[in-house]
């Protein structure tokens, strides 16, 4: 691939209101565009439901390979092919189990990926070198038309450098990316924020590899059991060896500023956050806090003034999917302020709460606070 600026990357607007079919934007000249763009193995930034994607055709080694060099990404850490119909997925994969065939069926389109053995036709650039692939198709008008045009699986990890917070605008992609991709194709904010959950379904139960998008408990409500990799509850083991998802083994979702997760139940929670913040403060660190809606209501009501630190709401703590759609967007708002310290609020690991704290524990670095 060209050395960074080498590329000059176009940015087109498509119009996708919520809800919107992809069919309708099946001809629009933004999609035809980047649909060619891919087919003769360039790069293309989208939007999917999640966040958005750096894409090129899956089934290109060469293609699949300058996704890698744009990142800074380690070439063992798989990508997820992305496809636009249920039809495409033979194509890619040598079987479908049943509890796949499933979980498709109730998730997809959606934030869901499932690994699967993969084809032959499938090159190894794709899959970090293993005997399996990564699969979803996403909830998004504008990428499904996009796949759908392009008329291959769409490998794509999320648009940004290696290890930086995840993009949710086309401002995010345009801040890491810009000179290294053809296309940037700005859908508007994505809607769900953290990437999809990533399940292994080759074993005779399924795993979760990364949580995301869609609960455990959503899954167990299809399947039954579904267990989770030991990997994903102890956030400081790092795993050895080739890894079965992204966002297992590498830093990611990383600020430049060190930071720490403060996790435990208000108000102890609340306190030793403000706490933490003051004594951060006297030792001359400029301090940006990611809080709950919650701990803003909490100071008010305590008369304490946080106007000396700078305040990102990621949203309520009783609507977890506002802070999962929240998280990238207030790491990248405290990155260009110049922080110096970062401390972030934790939340209740259940359903969406286990994606959220996944990606808080990394992007600290797995410094904790216990309350």
């Amino acid at each position: 691939m060209e050395i960074d600026g080498a590329r000059n990357t176009q940015i087109w607007r498509v119009s996708a209101s919520v809800g919107e079919d992809s069919e309708s934007l099946k001809e629009a000249l933004p999609i035809l565009q980047a649909a060619e763009v891919l087919k003769r193995g360039g790069l293309v930034a989208f939007p999917t439901e999640t966040v958005y994607g750096l894409g090129a055709n899956g089934l290109d080694a060469k293609a699949v390979a300058d996704i890698f060099v744009a990142k800074g990404r380690p070439a063992d850490n798989p990508l997820i092919l992305h496809i636009a119909s249920m039809g495409a997925i033979h194509q890619i994969v040598r079987e479908m189990p049943p509890l796949a065939i499933s979980l498709a069926r109730a998730f997809w389109p959606g934030p869901l990926t499932l690994v699967l053995p993969k084809a032959t036709i499938v090159p190894s650039k794709t899959t970090g070198g293993l005997d399996t692939v990564a699969v979803r198709m996403p909830a998004h008008p504008v990428a499904l038309a996009l796949i759908d045009a392009a008329g291959v699986p769409v490998a794509a990890p999320s648009a940004n450098k290696s290890g930086r917070p995840s993009p949710t605008e086309a401002a995010h992609v345009v801040k890491d990316l810009l000179g290294r991709v053809e296309v940037i194709l700005d859908g508007g904010p994505t809607g769900v924020g953290v990437e999809s959950t990533v399940v292994d379904c080759t074993g005779r139960r399924p795993v979760i590899l990364r949580p995301g998008g869609v609960s455990k408990e959503a899954l167990e409500e299809i399947v039954g059991i579904v267990e989770i990799d030991p990997h994903v509850l102890a956030s400081r083991e790092i795993p050895s060896g080739p890894v079965r998802s992204p966002g297992m083994k590498y830093k990611h979702y990383a600020p430049k500023a060190p930071a720490v997760l403060v996790k435990g139940d208000p108000p102890e929670l609340f306190e030793k956050l403000t706490r933490l913040a003051a004594e951060m403060q006297i030792k001359g660190e400029k301090v940006g806090l990611m809080v709950s809606r919650e701990l803003m209501e909490y100071w008010e009501k305590q008369t304490i003034d946080p106007s000396q630190w700078y305040i990102t709401c990621m949203g309520s703590r009783v609507h977890p999917q506002e802070i999962a759609a929240n998280i990238y967007r207030c790491l990248r708002e405290l990155d260009e302020q110049d922080i110096t310290k970062i401390i972030m609020e934790g939340v209740p690991r259940a359903g969406l709460g286990l994606a959220i704290m996944n990606r808080l524990e990394k992007a600290a670095a797995h410094c904790i606070l216990e309350t």
